[in-house]
């Protein structure tokens, strides 16, 4: 890898072993990926997909302290992946709340940590750093250092910044050196479509839905995606945003997707048309019975597969504002419907901090708690990876949270159905 002067100084330890180490392993995860040189970090702002302070972790939290005690910190202010425990408002018994304060015991002292390196704030804890209300929006062309795949993919396919999918720990050297290694999504031609996907469906498909199918179609690689105009519309509204916010989040995580584009509705779709998509790209078709087809290849792991959902988690990646208050409606309309006043299946929806503010601003927020739905800014993941809430039976609408745990997926429609009681 060739490096600049002040780069290769750090490199040779110009600024002492710390910061020799750290830009050590970025040049060497550069290498592994055949980088020619790094580059810097233009993004105002980090993002840090570690936000537990779990205690099997004691050597994360042992390099973190040595990084610090030699003065070192990110370049960048930062927000960070949500907390993991919420026992204020999201449901678990004594034993399971046992549970999570030996499994989170380092958390204290990791958020100082977080601290010391310049987190944005101690609100600053969300997988959806990227919406207005939290703040961390980076610009188009931005370059990132930043790890969430769900937010990755969010800013380098609607907002067409670019970074690549690096893990916990790269991502905080990235921003500490104040630069990366340029490959893959970082080039141009890392960025050309590798798949066309026609969608031919009779309606809008749930978003989770048609993002897993692509990304267990493409896998890492980059979909040209054709028909979503369809129904989005060629204008990145609050809609089609929320829309691929759940769409992108469920191609990362059933596949390895950091970037898609929408025809004639993304950034670089709209300037680049079909040019970006690669010779010979083959061609991967979605119509109604491959939606089908998808939703009923899903595993559940339950032990009792007839067994009443117990809890219900909305909102992995975080809900935005609109998803909040369009819930408040179904979820209202529904429950009149039913014939119930309150819903009939303790239900969480999730969003960050600074979003669940704006919402408690708004006339809904009372009615939804009336309904008997609390709100939080939780990571659902972080609790089910409590073994006693995974022996639980929980549904979500989420397929990022049923692939990384033992919750059963329903799409948005049924899970309506379930918690207001509806028939």
């Amino acid at each position: 890898m060739q490096l600049t002067k002040e780069q290769q100084e750090i490199f040779d330890g110009a600024r002492g072993e710390t910061m020799a180490r750290v830009m050590q392993t970025l040049v060497a995860y550069g290498e592994a990926f055949d980088a020619e040189r790094m580059v810097p970090i233009t993004g105002e702002y980090g993002h840090t997909v570690i936000s537990f302070g779990l205690g099997i972790m004691k050597p994360i939290y042992e390099l973190y302290d040595k990084i610090l005690s030699d003065g070192e910190v990110s370049h960048q202010a930062f927000s960070a992946d949500p907390r993991p425990v919420d026992k204020k408002n999201v449901p678990a018994n004594l034993l399971q709340n046992f549970i999570f304060d030996f499994m989170y015991s380092q958390q204290g002292r990791y958020e100082e940590q977080l601290r010391s390196f310049g987190i944005l704030s101690d609100d600053a804890y969300t997988c959806t750093c990227y919406l207005p209300e939290v703040g961390n929006t980076p610009r188009r062309g931005d370059i990132l250092s930043w790890a969430e795949s769900s937010a990755v993919v969010y800013a380098n396919s609607v907002l067409g910044a670019r970074c690549n999918r690096n893990s916990g720990i790269i991502e905080l050297f990235g921003s500490i050196a104040g630069c990366v290694p340029e490959f893959g999504l970082l080039t141009d031609d890392g960025r050309r479509a590798d798949w066309i996907v026609e969608l031919r469906t009779s309606k809008l498909p749930d978003a989770q839905l048609f993002g897993s199918a692509v990304g267990m179609k493409v896998l890492e690689q980059v979909p040209y995606v054709k028909g979503l105009d369809r129904w989005l519309g060629a204008e990145l509204n609050d809609a089609a945003c929320t829309y691929l916010k759940d769409f992108g989040a469920a191609t990362a995580s059933n596949g390895s997707v950091g970037l898609y584009h929408i025809e004639n509705l993304t950034p670089e779709a709209v300037e680049h048309g079909e040019t970006l998509i690669r010779e010979g790209a083959p061609v991967y078709v979605v119509d109604d019975a491959e939606i089908e087809r998808v939703k009923n290849s899903y595993p559940c792991i339950w032990k009792d597969l007839a067994a009443k959902p117990k809890l219900c988690f909305m909102g992995c990646p975080h809900m935005t504002l609109s998803q909040l208050t369009d819930w408040t409606l179904k979820v209202e309309e529904a429950l009149k419907e039913a014939g119930n006043r309150k819903i009939v299946i303790p239900t969480v929806f999730t969003a960050a901090p600074a979003v669940l503010r704006a919402f408690e601003k708004t006339e809904y927020a009372d009615r939804l708690k009336r309904y008997g739905v609390v709100t939080s800014s939780i990571c659902p993941l972080m609790y089910m990876n409590n073994p006693l809430c995974k022996s639980m039976p929980v549904i979500t609408s989420s397929n990022k949270l049923r692939t990384y745990s033992s919750a059963r997926f329903y799409p948005e429609a049924e899970i309506l159905r379930m918690i207001t009681g509806l028939k």
